[in-house]
């Protein structure tokens, strides 16, 4: 023991607090370059340059836009809870600089989410027009609902009990996911899909590639689930290391939970549906990871790995859309189930606060009004937007195009020269 260090001043906890999130947010940085690898690997390889544009277009583009306008209608000054503003062009030599750059990344993660599901015949313009549409007013207005001052979701007045959302399941997952399965609607399913009332398996080029995706995406994790603890030193140092052991936890049961379910259901450990249950099991506790018991993020994340394999089947089989990556159910179906399961058994401190630990319904009430909110939210804006584009623009790219490759059609160039598409 260090006598000098037991007493610390609140400047430097504040430094402290300064430099975890700033670390947290390169973190969350990283997780873009694990969606690259994912949604590349997971589709066809002549396709596989336009995922990594449209990626580096998220960043990019919701950098750009949410210091421009997303951060206001975020968390600028409002007497209503619902719509919020400040003004353009956020401050970025302000004392809230580093919490610009964590929530830049978010905003950036949620557009990120949609690029996966309308993969291989949508027009790169479009997705860089929906990219400025979702981190500059669908993600950043349904944020400040729940993380903004008097958010209408925290308001006891109007709600039974205060929404828990601690890192977005619902806020950035679900809006992303449901805003995923809209455009896959509309663009339409990919050419050979569906064949005489058929599914038609369009394998993923690349399953190494999308292995190291999802590595890359648990790992970034660990900053965007624990940097929302938005503070170190003391208490809060506990407080973010818990999380960051939970958030490993999540990843490993919704890994387990997929590959047992596969194993069963189809034979064999699935490779595509472990990834995806790993990615699941990560959703499923991003809502809860600080107001869950070990044992109760073990249950969520091993439950949310079972949950994705039957969605993606449903979606894609009874559903008939064809959601490229499975997008919206590893982050729209899951991201429910990840706020929902707070009202089931989630804690607060010592005290249980879900339907099944003593907690009542006030709970369980206030997540499912949440996470219908943003759903509707993110259903209707896309729906609005995608129709609006595909009046105008249209959707899709040609089928000669999708046939040759959006990396020729789009770009002029193929990430594998040399090799055959596929």
């Amino acid at each position: 023991m260090i006598p000098h260090l037991i007493s610390v001043e609140p400047s430097l906890f504040d430094e402290l607090s300064i430099m975890w999130i700033t670390i947290a947010a390169f973190l969350v940085f990283f997780m873009h370059a694990g969606f690259t690898l994912l949604e590349s690997g997971m589709t066809q390889s002549k396709n596989a340059v336009n995922i990594a544009m449209k990626n580096l277009m998220a960043i990019s583009v919701g950098t750009v836009v949410y210091w421009f306008i997303g951060y206001s209608l975020m968390f600028g000054e409002t007497s209503k809870g619902v719509f919020r503003w400040s003004g353009f062009f956020s401050s970025l030599d302000s004392p809230e600089s580093h919490l610009l750059f964590f929530q830049t990344m978010f905003a950036a993660t949620c557009a990120t989410i949609v690029s996966g599901a309308i993969a291989g015949r949508t027009k790169y313009s479009v997705f860089g027009i929906f990219a400025v549409i979702m981190t500059g007013l669908i993600y950043p207005v349904a944020g400040g609902w729940e993380w903004g001052d008097n958010g209408w979701l925290n308001n006891k007045s109007i709600v039974p009990a205060e929404f828990i959302d601690f890192a977005g399941s619902s806020i950035v997952h679900a809006v992303g996911g449901w805003a995923a399965l809209v455009g896959a609607f509309m663009v339409g399913p990919r050419l050979g899909k569906y064949v005489k009332g058929k599914v038609e398996a369009i394998p993923g080029h690349n399953k190494t590639l999308a292995t190291l995706g999802v590595m890359a995406l648990w790992f970034g994790w660990f900053g965007f689930n624990g940097g929302s603890q938005l503070a170190w030193g003391g208490d809060n140092t506990v407080g973010a290391t818990t999380v960051v052991l939970f958030t490993n936890l999540g990843a490993a049961a919704g890994a387990i939970g997929a590959l047992i379910t596969t194993w069963l259901w189809y034979g064999k450990p699935d490779i595509v549906q472990t990834l995806n249950g790993a990615l699941a099991g990560l959703v499923s506790i991003t809502a809860g990871v600080g107001n869950l018991t070990a044992a109760g993020v073990f249950i969520a994340g091993l439950l949310g790995g079972v949950i994705v394999v039957f969605s993606i089947e449903f979606i894609e089989k009874k559903l008939r859309i064809d959601d490229a990556i499975g997008a919206s159910s590893v982050h729209g179906v899951v991201g429910v189930w990840g706020t929902i399961v707070i009202g089931l058994w989630g804690v607060d401190g010592g005290k249980g606060i879900g339907l099944f630990n003593g907690g009542g319904l006030d709970q369980l009430v206030i997540q499912t009004i949440g996470t219908l909110a943003y759903s509707l939210w993110a259903v209707v804006l896309a729906f609005i937007f995608f129709s609006i584009l595909k009046k105008f623009m249209g959707l899709r790219v040609t089928k000669e195009e999708e046939i040759a490759g959006l990396d020729i059609a789009e770009h002029g160039i193929r990430a594998y020269p040399g090799k055959r598409n596929r």
